[in-house]
């Protein structure tokens, strides 16, 4: 490539000159190509440790003049080919140019004019985004695409200078991070190492300091440890290495992480030697970290934060924090963690004005909101720029605001107004989005509690009744002080109220704050009542699992035991699913959504939901729990920090993985009395995660002393079942609910209850040290364990799915799943156009999740498969991809792939035999290929099953294994019908072996084809001599015998072309012939390549089989028509054979006549015999007689060494083009 030019004072040191002129000279670096010798192994090893350009360009072309000593480069190349083109264009265009300048500096400045020229004249044809990166990332993105053999389409991200282990030496070179991979290249001295590593294998990533390993970053596959040290930066690159896993795991789990993360969105300003894909990864983290504190919806992306001071009127400071400005929102969060939280909606804002500067209050911005607040910022640095910022997003916010303040649960959310009232406005009555079979619902308006809790006066239930009433003035005193609804100050004074207990009357509202499920509400009015009537009297599986579990939400409750509350709870839940097919529905739902039913309408129920699903719980409710287990495995950590006395019982017994799902999914409402339970619930709302796992932490404190003296599992579960029964919240208002857990595990001597509020004290009090922050580290390291974990579980399931006489063993199927897979992932990374990219469906069966396409299935075969067959390879694997494809749908399944491979490395001669005679029949052979094959055709429309297509012998078992993937694709049409699977179940499980009769005749066609594969199989094997003179004498037979075949059964006056092939007729039986003659060779042959189209000549083919093509193509077939003789046939024993076989199929342009011939009669036009045909027991029973076509195919070949072979060019790419291995060497 041309280079902007740049002065090299000192020209020659490490370069070696090949080619000069006047004014250019171009130079390659030593040590590259042939040779080199020490010299060339120092340079290699500096150019890796200093990461120079050499590496990537080892040609340049130098601009000198002759009384100069300074020298400009002009271009670089990669392959002495590039430079060369380089080298004649200025030859070509510039030397008598430059030779009729006189002055030296006009022609070095006529040089740079006329390179930079070139330059922009290239950069115009680029595209805008070509230029985002700078020049010397685009040169390490080179250097990772060369040296690890990446496409285009793999993105570097960053890459760092570091040290990797190798034992106890460390290796200095160079970690390159791209969006799917991490490689590691270093070079010293000759001795290299090369490291390829996926992103989806990494199951453990840590930072660690050890006394071998000083500060290093540990990186753990399935098969391998790996250690990185000697950073500069170690803080940085660990960060990065987290997100770029963290991607890859969430592509595992949801294949829409893939699409999602192809194209990242394009950066504003570039930054010198920082990749614009590192930019916006970085961005996305502060994305996440900014929704997460305030609470904010998935799509709201951070403009900006500056630090700056919020004058807070409740305590009279100016509080020192950070503003942060996004598209809808302006938030604060001060330094201190509990001292100020704020969030104030732009759909809230009516003023945002300067005040004017003073020494106690420098660069004030006063923004006032709707309800009459106004907040005081100031130190702001450019509050200008600042004040523009919000300008433009409010500009953008619509100024109606939809849904109003007035169609909300109550006027005080949407109109913080109400800061001044002390007494709560009730709700106006009117349903929040009323739709015309939503409108006779009333828990569209109100909560079931309400509605079936009725009236009474709190007055009237004394003690408790006072309590409640005192703690609803303590928050109304609160709303005064420090404003109510989304605009109001969250300070460390909310949690001691929330820790108290939220009064029943403010429980939903404050839930709707604190989740952020109100800002979602207000902003998509209509959208509940829009997707419940989308979703009534759609049928799916998820509609049938909630109808299932309606009656069993806390039955318990009067608010569900009609009518009313089943149904506000069906549309909940029905809409949620159609809203998020991903999720759909998962146990537990229901539970909580029970709940969130009773102190809210059913679209703030619905909003509540989206939160706890989408953001406050993530994966939790997927089909895999995986968020659950992710937080499991938190629970374990944190015991075994906090509790280690225990933690060691409790993984003896099992009993975490017992107890944390049901804790965790149901936010203990499943496992605690309600009115105690929605206490946890209220304060998770306020806190998240870290309020379930204090307090499961509190639960296995308390009751240590048992859990350590328990025997077994079930005795410890019984310990801390009946301690969760007596968690008693003696301040709740509401009728007491009987807990239908205690009624089961309730002994003669029941335990002391336990005041809910005395025990989140007490998880305060012992684990509060818990950070969201060290959390959501946690869930990073767990998430890895979990999903690994699953992965390994669905490729035992799949393996276990693999009908046992496939003949694969265990170990064998699951190194073939890891390859079938990781070509598969290659597709989502790179294949943008191929089908397989866009065709994963988690919710499948494991068996049918990962597919491949003809390319991948291509690849494999090549790498994998025991038939060697040169060029004709992508041909054969072609036609074994359209057998195994059994619905037509481009594409395979793991069990179709491994159901192919088998049939060409298991059982006996007769078996492969099959497998390669139908994979030149149809639907294997394509219509191009061979258009004349109508009774194979008709046989295999009757028989079309891609088991009895290519196994051996049909599986008694494998019925079951086909319904249910017959049932897959039906699935989300219509219920299905059991009786029309059993009945083909049971069809199935009756159909008899195939036999070598029932497979249909090849006519000459399909047989031309198959004795040119069977050419290219031998072509590499170390008999290949031999085994072409034995398929030679075989084809020969075989052509006799089909002519012998067409006499008995054709009409000898009619012509070629009017006879069609009969499908009724019977296979023509072998002539009885003297066995020497059959082992005798046919008559003149030509060259099996000069038939196969455009193939390329095999350059070790045996000399006779090169006659006709010497000989001008066609003298040698005989053009008289005689019948051949025996003698005749002995004379021809020189010859091959395989230009009888193939001349009439694959008319060639190097033969000279158009004459086929086909035993021993010539005919014209290139026709071929329409009435010739052979049967499989003819092909079998002349193979049979030579011995060594015998042992080819009953040859063992082992497919693990394959296996290995294709998973190291998977993990460790060799280096691409002309890396001079050798010359380094040498």
């Amino acid at each position: 490539m041309w280079l902007a030019p740049e002065e090299v004072l000192v020209a020659n040191a490490l370069w070696v000159t090949e080619r000069a002129n006047p004014f250019f000279v171009l130079q390659r670096r030593r040590g590259h190509g042939q040779g080199g010798g020490l010299t060339g192994l120092l340079v290699g090893t500096l150019d890796v440790v200093l990461d120079s350009s050499a590496r990537v360009a080892p040609y340049r072309i130098l601009h000198q003049t002759q009384d100069s000593q300074v020298y400009w480069t002009v271009a670089c190349g990669s392959s002495r080919k590039e430079i060369t083109k380089h080298w004649e264009w200025l030859e070509n265009n510039l030397l008598q140019t430059l030779s009729i300048f006189d002055s030296e500096e006009d022609i070095t400045t006529f040089v740079k004019g006329k390179i930079h020229g070139i330059i922009a004249e290239e950069n115009k044809n680029l595209q805008p985004q070509g230029d985002e990166d700078p020049g010397k990332f685009k040169e390490a993105e080179l250097k990772m695409r060369k040296q690890f053999g990446m496409p285009e389409g793999e993105k570097l991200v960053n890459y760092y200078s570091c040290s990797y282990w190798k034992g106890r030496v460390p290796r200095q070179g160079w970690l390159y991070l791209t969006v799917n991979h991490l490689c590691f290249y270093s070079f010293l001295l000759g001795k290299e190492v090369s490291l390829v590593v996926q992103w989806v294998d990494v199951t453990r990533l840590e930072k660690n300091a050890t006394l071998l390993f000083p500060e290093s970053i540990r990186v753990d596959t399935r098969d391998q440890e790996l250690f990185f040290s000697m950073f500069l930066n170690i803080g940085e690159t660990f960060k990065l290495m987290e997100q770029l896993a963290n991607l890859a795991m969430r592509q595992l789990l949801d294949s829409e992480g893939f699409l999602e993360d192809r194209v990242l969105p394009r950066p504003t300003r570039p930054h010198r030697n920082i990749s614009a894909l590192k930019r916006d990864l970085d961005a996305r983290a502060k994305n996440e970290s900014y929704r997460a504190t305030f609470r904010l919806p998935e799509d709201e992306r951070l403009d900006g934060h500056t630090s700056c001071t919020l004058w807070t009127p409740f305590n009279k400071l100016h509080i020192p924090g950070q503003m942060f400005i996004s598209s809808n929102y302006i938030c604060f969060a001060s330094k201190e963690e509990d001292a100020c939280h704020l969030i104030i909606p732009l759909r809230e804002v009516t003023i945002v004005e300067k005040a004017d500067s003073s020494s106690v209050l420098p660069s004030p911005l006063s923004i006032s909101t709707k309800s009459k607040m106004t907040f005081l910022f100031a130190n702001l640095k450019d509050r200008d720029f600042l004040v523009q910022r919000i300008s433009d997003f409010l500009q953008k916010t619509p100024s109606k605001q939809p849904g109003g303040s007035g169609s909300g649960r109550k006027a005080s959310m949407g109109d913080p107004a109400s800061e001044a009232s002390p007494a709560p406005q009730e709700a106006s009555g009117q349903p929040a989005s009323p739709t015309s079979h939503l409108q006779g619902a009333p828990t569209t308006s109100q909560s079931l509690l309400k509605l079936f809790q009725g009236k009474a006066p709190i007055e009237d239930l004394g003690a408790k009744g006072a309590k409640e009433k005192m703690k609803e003035e303590s928050w109304h005193i609160h709303f005064f002080e420090y404003g109510r609804g989304v605009c109001m100050y969250r300070t460390a004074r909310m949690r001691e109220l929330v820790l108290k207990g939220i009064p029943e009357s403010l429980r939903g509202e404050l839930w709707l704050l604190f989740s952020g499920a109100w800002n979602e509400m207000v902003t998509h009015p209509g959208y509940y009542a829009e997707l419940v009537e989308k979703s009534t009297g759609k049928y799916s599986l998820a509609t049938e699992e909630i109808e299932r579990d309606l009656h069993r939400s806390m039955p318990e409750h009067p608010a569900f035991q009609n009518e009313l509350g089943i149904a506000a709870l069906r549309r909940v839940l029905t809409a949620y699913a159609f809203r998020n097919p991903t999720i759909g529905y998962c146990q537990a739902m229901n539970i909580v959504t029970s709940v969130l039913l009773l102190y809210g309408s059913e679209e703030e129920a619905f909003w509540l939901l989206v939160a706890l699903c989408e953001r406050m719980l993530p994966d939790y409710y997927n089909n895999r729990v995986v968020g659950a287990l992710v937080d499991q495995g938190i629970f374990e950590e944190l015991t075994r920090d906090f509790l280690p006395q225990l933690s060691e019982k409790m993984q003896d017994l099992g009993v975490i993985a017992s107890i944390s799902l049901s804790w965790f999914l149901t936010l203990f409402l499943s496992v605690m009395p309600f009115e105690s339970a929605v206490v946890i619930v209220d304060c998770f709302f306020y806190e998240g995660i870290k309020v379930v796992l204090q307090v499961a932490l509190a639960i296995l404190d308390a009751n240590m002393e048992q859990l350590l003296g328990c025997s077994d599992e079930g005795e410890a579960l019984t310990v801390l079942g009946r301690y969760l029964d007596n968690v008693v919240n003696k301040q709740s208002v509401s009728p007491p609910i009987p807990h239908l857990h205690a009624l089961l595990t309730s002994g003669d001597d029941p335990p002391a209850e336990v005041d809910i509020f005395d025990l989140l004290k007490v998880s305060y009090e012992k684990f509060s040290s818990l950070r969201a922050d060290d959390i959501e580290q946690m869930r990073f390291k767990q998430r890895l364990k979990v999903i690994q974990s699953l992965e390994d579980t669905a490729k035992r399931s799949v393996v276990r799915a693999i009908p046992g006489d496939i003949g694969f063993s265990i170990e064998e199927l699951e190194d073939l799943y890891m390859v079938f897979k990781a070509k598969h992932l290659a597709s989502q990374y790179w294949g943008n156009g191929r089908p397989s990219a866009v065709r994963r469906d988690p919710s499948l069966p494991y068996l049918e999740q990962y597919r491949i396409d003809a390319c991948q299935f291509q690849e494999l075969f090549a790498r994998l498969a025991p038939w060697a067959c040169g060029a004709h390879t992508p041909v054969l694997a072609g036609r074994l991809f359209r057998l195994l494809d059994q619905n037509k749908d481009s594409l395979i399944t793991f069990k179709e792939f491994v159901t192919g491979m088998s049939g060409m490395y298991h059982g006996d001669l007769t078996d492969k035999l099959k497998v390669l005679y139908k994979l030149h029949l149809p639907p294997a052979l394509s219509p191009e290929e061979a258009e004349s094959a109508l009774e194979a055709t008709h046989y295999f429309t009757e028989d079309s099953s891609s088991e009895e297509a290519l196994r051996q012998e049909e599986q008694e078992g494998a019925g079951n294994e086909d319904v249910q993937e017959k049932r897959g694709k039906a699935k989300g049409t219509s219920p299905p019908d059991c009786r029309h699977y059993l009945q083909m179940w049971a069809k199935e499980k009756e159909v008899q072996k195939e036999t070598i009769k029932d497979l249909p005749k090849m006519n000459q066609e399909q047989f031309i084809e198959l004795c040119k594969t069977l050419y290219n199989m031998f072509s590499e094997d170390p008999m290949e001599q031999d085994l072409y003179h034995a398929i030679a004498t075989v084809a020969s037979l075989l052509l006799r015998i089909g002519e012998v075949g067409k006499r008995f059964s054709g009409q000898p006056g009619r012509k070629p072309q009017d006879i069609a092939p009969r499908e009724d007729e019977p296979p023509a039986p072998a002539p009885p012939q003297d066995p020497t003659q059959q082992l005798q060779p046919p008559a003149a042959t030509g060259d099996p390549q000069a038939k196969a189209g455009g193939d390329t000549q095999l350059g070790n083919a045996p000399q006779e089989s090169q006659v006709v093509g010497q000989g001008g193509g066609g003298e040698g077939l005989g053009s008289p028509s005689q019948r051949l003789s025996d003698d005749e046939t002995k004379d021809d024993m020189s010859m091959s054979s395989y230009s009888v076989v193939s001349t009439g199929s694959l008319q060639c342009e190097d033969l000279a006549e158009d004459t086929v011939l086909v035993g021993g009669e010539a005919r014209g036009g290139g026709a071929v015999d329409t009435d010739w045909s052979i049967s499989f027991e003819q092909i079998l029973a002349s193979i049979l007689t030579e011995s060594i076509l015998v042992n080819f195919f009953e040859k063992r070949v082992d497919i693990g060494l394959k296996i290995k072979d294709q998973r190291k060019v998977e993990r460790q790419f060799s280096t691409s083009s002309d890396h001079e291995q050798s010359g380094i060497s040498g």
